[in-house]
């Protein structure tokens, strides 16, 4: 080998050093994001960046120039955590519950971006027999996202153990069926199925009370103590990391939706009835989006409520030691618990 060929050597493993050194967080920029979000008006402020090209918006801004944006729609919990996994989206929006199991089974690997909303769920009946959960039997059956993993499945269990004692958390786990939410409302309202409650969430709780057969056995808010966050917006710790800017303008785009929610009620509640298809009225709706116990928030609140009780109950191995655990840095400076 050549002088000349030992200096070419030489020169490029240097390079070759120099740019080990240097993160390729930019060049690993992606060009398309793609997001999972769910039925129902937790997810109100995704429907917002969708409708509205935010995170376009947002990465145009930050110099991403034009980036695709994919959105899909999915059924509840497990559901959207195996399209995480399996790596067909991005980004993930759920309740509280399968976020912190995902970020269990993931040792750390998937955490909460933000919280979406807080808002209670309602456990609603239409069996006359059932005035609180004592009452159900082995002929009722309560519907709910995803059996044992749901948020809502969590709080059923945490109203179990507070009736019936922490060992007996699981009592009603029996009782469970997994059904979407619109697909429930229709089977409770229809009188004709075997699913006698549904443990739901806005709107769904709302527009079941329209009907005077039904009322309410559970509301989330008592069983947690106060108010909690419902729906979390999650990635992956490898999406964080190598998409620094992208992962940035999603959450720009995300706190810009949540607050045009909470300035432009009506004008946010018009968009979600024509997103959504629902034939509720535009003042039924923004009634539900006005409830004093529905926030928009990106705050995390009550989490430590669900990651203790989860791991008490051996459904998640691994204890939090604080809500920031389980969230990236960008929400640690708020008032989260």
């Amino acid at each position: 080998m050549g002088k000349s060929m030992y200096t070419f050597v030489a020169i490029t493993a240097l390079a070759l050093v120099g740019l080990a050194a240097v993160p390729f967080n930019a060049a690993a920029e992606v060009k398309e994001v793609r997001l999972a979000k769910q039925y129902g008006l937790g997810y109100l402020p995704l429907i917002i960046m969708e409708k509205q090209r935010l995170i376009e918006k947002h990465a145009k801004a930050a110099g991403l120039g034009d980036i695709k944006v994919t959105w899909a729609t999915l059924g509840g919990g497990s559901a959207t955590n195996d399209a995480l996994l399996s790596g067909s989206v991005d980004y993930i929006s759920s309740g509280v519950a399968p976020m912190i199991l995902l970020w269990d089974k993931s040792k750390g690997a998937v955490k909460g971006v933000s919280a979406l909303i807080s808002s209670p769920n309602y456990l609603n009946t239409n069996n006359p027999a059932v005035k609180t959960i004592r009452d159900f039997t082995a002929k009722d059956r309560i519907a709910l996202p995803a059996v044992k993993v749901s948020i809502q499945a969590i709080i059923l269990q945490m109203a179990a153990a507070k009736e019936f004692g922490q060992n007996n958390f699981s009592k009603l786990d029996k009782l469970t069926v997994t059904m979407k939410h619109p697909d429930a409302m229709a089977a409770l309202l229809s009188g004709k199925s075997e699913v006698t409650g549904h443990l739901t969430s806005p709107p769904f709780m709302f527009q079941e009370l329209d009907d005077k057969r039904v009322r309410t056995v559970l509301n989330s808010y008592t069983v947690l103590g106060g108010p909690h966050t419902f729906n979390v917006f999650a990635t992956t710790k490898a999406f964080h990391d190598k998409n620094p800017k992208i992962y940035a303008a999603v959450f720009a785009a995300q706190e810009e939706a949540t607050a045009y929610i909470n300035k432009n009620r009506r004008a946010a509640a018009e968009i979600y009835r024509e997103a959504s298809k629902t034939k509720e009225s535009l003042d039924d709706l923004l009634k539900e989006i006005n409830q004093p116990t529905v926030s928009y928030t990106v705050t995390p609140h009550n989490i430590t409520r669900f990651s203790d009780f989860m791991y008490h109950t051996g459904t998640i191995k691994s204890r939090p030691r604080d809500w920031k655990d389980l969230f990236f840095p960008n929400v640690h400076a708020t008032k989260g618990s």
